[in-house]
């Protein structure tokens, strides 16, 4: 049953390739892979010297950062800014940066509890009631990972103290990383927001993900990420909530990027 109350479980006893970055559309990208930036969280956890932010984008970061100034700040405020993304890829590589493969955020979250099992406590928040609460049992189940707790934030604008009341409780459960759910651009905006009042390591946004790993929503076939054309199965699949960004904010991607390789437009 859909409950949003959070759900805690008890608290146990007791430099690399990620310097490496190029710009699109003015939107500081970091020329890393998924081992680059699980190694980064690692140390990050384990120097405790702050709270680091990662922002997971592709395209429709890059794009939402164009018709709003404020999101570009964020964005490059970010800790790490990853690829998620062909196009970013392929960007990265006329950039002189080899890169393999897209850092994908379902991937991403899967490699680092799969390599990292126990070693950490995880906090799910964001998704619909329930949403978070299934992803911890399913990643609990799979990897064996430490769950410190789930919350799904209600839709309505929350008061200053309520909003204090989550935070509050999201650092009492003592989580080593706080996955976030709520899709780009507001989970970048949550982040940003609230990382001076977290002491916790790291705070990644990896959107859809969490509807990925319970089985909400289906995942493009592996052929289809790889090769830049999820886009057009995740449209097919949601065209009424999808369309703007892909058809819409693809094409002014596309517009802005040839302007920019043509030296036509400036975008710093």
């Amino acid at each position: 049953m859909a409950s949003p109350a959070f759900q805690h479980y008890p608290s146990p006893q007791g430099h690399s390739q990620t310097d490496s970055a190029f710009k699109v559309l003015g939107v500081r990208v970091n020329a890393v892979q998924i081992p680059d930036v699980v190694a980064q969280m690692e140390s990050w956890i384990s120097e405790r010297n702050g709270c680091h932010f990662i922002a997971v984008t592709g395209m429709h970061g890059v794009t939402e950062a164009q018709h709003d100034p404020g999101f570009k700040q964020i964005l490059n405020s970010a800790d790490l800014v990853v690829p998620d993304g062909m196009p970013l890829v392929w960007l990265a590589r006329r950039h002189g940066h080899p890169l393999a493969r897209r850092v994908y955020g379902p991937e991403l979250m899967q490699t680092f509890c799969r390599s990292t099992a126990s070693k950490y406590r995880h906090f799910f928040y964001g998704g619909l009631p329930d949403v978070p609460s299934r992803l911890a049992e399913v990643m609990e189940g799979k990897f064996a990972i430490k769950v410190a707790g789930s919350y799904s934030p209600p839709f309505q604008t929350l008061s200053r103290e309520e909003n204090e009341d989550i935070l509050a409780n999201i650092q009492a459960s003592e989580p080593d990383v706080l996955w976030v759910g709520l899709s780009t651009p507001k989970q970048e905006r949550w982040m940003y927001e609230h990382r001076p009042k977290l002491r916790i390591p790291v705070v990644i946004g990896v959107g859809a993900a969490f509807d990925f790993h319970i089985g909400r929503v289906r995942q493009a076939p592996a052929w289809m990420r790889e090769h830049g054309l999820e886009w057009l199965f995740r449209l097919r699949q949601e065209p009424r909530r999808l369309w703007r960004r892909y058809l819409i904010y693809g094409s002014e991607f596309v517009w802005n990027v040839t302007s920019e390789l043509l030296s036509l437009r400036n975008f710093d």
